[in-house]
């Protein structure tokens, strides 16, 4: 098979996937760009929503009521950072690190192994239509129609009373108070609903996989970052609809690009420093464009 081939048939997966991944996207977007406030949970909220939603169906829960339960446990983690931040006054990254860091050993207690299995036991695919097990297609449906409820519900509730408060806390977190805006509880609010989405990815992806694995959440912090940068790159940050929409289309970009650099033959080992470059040169590009006016400038 050549590589165009290739490619062309990775796609209904790579979209699958991307669409997965993009709740993480979402999930560092939201803490950085509506609260100013970097944040590192995602990394551990991300398996720590597949191993709680793995465990719970095991245990006989319903898949829906797993996830749910998976979403609310991930929230909460996200919550544990911002208290953390606005107790002890300790620094944003550092705060999600230990978060991050706690979040192993809880998703090891919690699996009770390394990595289990759910081939045996129904999932919320099986469910809504045992056919969609054998169909990417299918499941790219499911997540696609997932995915765009997420995002108008996101933007539905950004441009409601209480949104425009956690944003108003992350563009002036001094003039808030003076507002009767609460910085404590918007802060908490807005960890807890962006790791909320990536313990959702989380719970999707294991039960989309069939499996659970402790380590299933490295490097889906670079994963992310590249997906939001793309996205932001793409589309820019002018409008909030497009702020939401960007990591989405970041994440289908992304995995595109990684598929065929696959398909042309990378091998999957030099994923991470591929990656690394993509994420650079998105960085990278509107700095060189903003050099690029400069000199034009000054010629003129």
């Amino acid at each position: 098979m050549n590589p165009f081939d290739a490619f062309v048939n990775l796609i209904p997966i790579t979209l699958a996937t991307s669409l997965v991944y993009a709740y993480v996207a979402l999930a560092i977007l939201l803490p950085f760009r509506l609260l100013s406030f970097p944040d590192l949970t995602c990394e551990g909220a991300f398996p720590l929503g597949g191993a709680a939603c793995a465990a719970l169906i095991l245990s006989g829960m319903n898949p829906f009521a797993a996830t749910l339960l998976a979403v609310i446990i991930g929230g909460l983690a996200g919550a544990s950072t911002a208290l953390i931040h606005l107790w002890f006054r300790i620094n944003t990254l550092l705060a999600g690190l230990l978060v991050m860091t706690a979040l192993y050993s809880v998703n090891l207690r919690i699996l009770g192994s390394a990595n289990v299995t759910l081939f045996t036991v129904d999932s919320v695919f099986s469910l809504i239509d045992p056919r969609l097990l054998t169909s990417d297609v299918g499941k790219l449906a499911v997540f696609g129609g997932l995915m765009a409820l997420a995002i108008a519900g996101l933007w539905w509730f950004l441009t409601t009373e209480k949104g425009v408060a956690l944003r108003a806390v992350g563009a002036n977190p001094t003039l808030a108070p003076a507002l009767g805006i609460s910085v404590f509880t918007w802060t908490i609010v807005g960890l807890a609903l962006a790791n909320a989405l990536a313990a959702l990815a989380g719970a999707l992806l294991v039960q989309r996989q069939g499996f659970a694995d402790i380590g299933m959440g490295f490097g889906v912090l670079i994963t992310g970052l590249a997906a939001m940068v793309i996205g932001e790159t793409l589309l820019g940050r002018e409008g909030l609809l497009r702020i939401l929409i960007g990591p989405v289309v970041g994440a289908i970009v992304y995995y595109q690009v990684i598929s065929l650099g696959l398909a042309l033959g990378l091998h999957p080992s030099d994923l991470k420093l591929a990656t690394a470059v993509f994420v650079l040169i998105a960085l990278a590009i509107p700095a060189l464009r903003g050099r690029g006016g400069g000199r034009e400038s000054m010629r003129a």
